[in-house]
């Protein structure tokens, strides 16, 4: 037992390494921007001023969305889809995995479940003991069930879904961004002390390695970036684009593709004014999605209304905190 508990504990603490070596990489090309580029090498007072300036909007926004994709913790599903003491205990009791099924059936019924599992059962969670909302999966690092489950991202250490994919993508083009700004500004002294124009010292380090690590690092999320652009219009997770969700007729990688403008307005919300800031804007409340092939006459959850809200309370207001409740319409 004790042996256990000294592993997790070294596991959490290793789980910040990549973590801290993406904070000593900021800080150094901090340092060597601000200081060995702006205030040692550049002799144009005007230039340091608007160089300063765009760098530290850019280090700002940065940091703010790494620290909101590493901080927000992800969203678990609600009371609502845990079995009731009865239910468990039935369930528990049972042990015709046929039955269990038709136990998992029923309770299904109502709630807004529309993805199955690879056998066509409703998705259970044995070890958070909850029924799964449609695009939720249980992550063995954070040790539950997350709601639209993109990934667990090691350089973040937390897992990327519903609560801050919106974080995640917008620390992925605040870092291009801060890649590029640097690199082309940059590039002119880097000639000027490749060629000799600069006198050689410790700027002259600091500023070669600022080319090849901004370059180096825009390289790599240029693809990621890229990957999830991709992944956002087409309304899929990194996991459903590996494995496609399947509903009652059968696996439908587009099954959550509702049109790419309200794709977009699924993780950034409908206020544009707001999709660049690294606020929570993402509709709904990570537990039901629109469907592509659904319409709103034969939408369960629109059936039983009234019985979410009486059940709902508690649930309710913790969605209200998050964000506007998902309404759901679809294409015909």
């Amino acid at each position: 037992m004790a042996l256990s508990r000294a592993l997790r504990c070294c596991q959490r603490i290793f789980s910040w390494i990549p973590v801290i070596i993406i904070s000593s990489v900021v800080l150094w090309s901090y340092y060597a921007y601000v200081f060995e580029l702006c205030f040692v090498t550049l002799s144009n007072h005007l230039e340091r001023v608007a160089y300063l300036l765009i760098f530290h909007v850019c280090f700002i926004m940065f940091w703010w969305t790494y620290w909101k994709a590493i901080f927000t913790p992800p969203s678990i599903p609600s009371k609502k889809f845990q079995l009731s003491y009865t239910d468990k205990e039935r369930y528990e009791m049972e042990e015709r995995p046929d039955v269990q099924k038709q136990i998992l059936a029923d309770i299904a019924k109502k709630l807004p479940i529309f993805t199955r599992a690879q056998s066509g059962a409703i998705r259970f969670c044995d070890r958070c003991q909850v029924i799964k909302p449609d695009r939720c999966h249980h992550c063995s690092v954070c040790e539950t069930c997350v709601l639209k489950m993109d990934h667990h991202c090691p350089w973040v250490n937390n897992c990327v879904g519903f609560s801050n994919y919106k974080f995640f993508l917008l620390f992925l083009s605040y870092s291009m961004i801060y890649c590029v700004f640097i690199a082309s500004t940059v590039f002119q002294y880097f000639l000027k002390f490749w060629v000799g124009d600069l006198p050689n010292g410790s700027a002259k380090f600091h500023v070669l390695f600022l080319l090849f690590v901004a370059l180096m690092f825009f390289v790599s999320l240029m693809f990621l970036f890229g990957y999830h652009c991709w992944l956002v219009a087409k309304n899929r997770s990194t996991l459903e684009a590996f494995s496609a969700p399947v509903f009652q007729n059968g696996p439908d990688r587009n099954g959550f593709h509702v049109g790419l403008s309200r794709n977009l307005q699924q993780v950034f919300g409908e206020d544009k004014k707001l999709w660049f800031i690294p606020v929570f804007t993402s509709q709904g409340d990570g537990h039901y999605f629109p469907l592509r092939t659904l319409r709103e006459s034969e939408n369960p959850l629109l059936a039983n209304e009234e019985q979410w809200l009486e059940d709902g309370g508690s649930d309710e207001e913790s969605a209200d905190e998050n964000g506007p409740s998902v309404i759901i319409r679809t294409e015909s």
